[in-house]
């Protein structure tokens, strides 16, 4: 066996000894480059925890959905399911039987909640909806920013806890942990 060894701008090949191993400088030289290698990788597993941690919003997932409300639900749906093409993922109805929402599924995580207009809830986007993973302590981060924030309570229709913070200008952002077992839920494990 030759192993090759870089002097310069010659290169000169090299007998292995005769059990066909490196002599100790190239032992030295290999075990040199994988310790710099192992430094490497920890040094930037630390880094990225570290950045992971910068962020000031531990908890948030991400925008689950935005709430549209519609002057026509049923038109709104057949847009939206034939038009743009997202699946219907669920309906939700009242207590009553009525049709509260229909919720179309944009990607595996997004979602667009469709909701009749009324006089309280004009025609456009009533609300948006983040994921988190620990409610009450996203609730209460926002809290300690300053941020008006409702009670946590679960829905039970929707089989989801819940709060609701409305900024400044009005808009409603909805927080939610999204169970397995809620529709929501349901529809993310569904997706292909």
């Amino acid at each position: 066996m030759t192993a090759r060894r870089f002097s310069g701008d010659a290169v000169q090949l090299e007998s292995y000894s005769r059990y066909g191993q490196a002599d100790s400088k190239q032992m030295e030289v290999v075990m040199r480059g994988f310790a710099f290698f192992v430094a490497g990788i920890v040094v930037g597993l630390g880094v990225t925890a570290g950045a992971q941690n910068l962020s000031p919003n531990h908890g948030i997932v991400g925008l689950n959905h935005v709430g549209v409300s519609v002057p026509d639900l049923d038109k709104a749906v057949e847009y939206y399911t034939k038009t743009l093409g997202f699946p219907e993922a669920y309906r939700q109805f009242t207590a009553a039987g009525q049709l509260q929402f229909v919720v179309v599924q944009v990607s595996k995580d997004t979602f667009i909640e469709l909701q009749p207009a009324t006089a309280q809830r004009p025609v456009g986007i009533s609300h948006l909806a983040l994921q988190v993973e620990n409610l009450p302590a996203v609730a209460a981060m926002f809290k300690q920013r300053g941020a008006t924030v409702s009670d946590v309570t679960f829905n039970k229709v929707t089989k989801m806890d819940h709060t609701d913070l409305t900024d400044p200008y009005g808009i409603r952002t909805e927080l939610i942990e999204l169970p397995t077992d809620s529709p929501l839920g349901q529809a993310t494990a569904r997706w292909r």
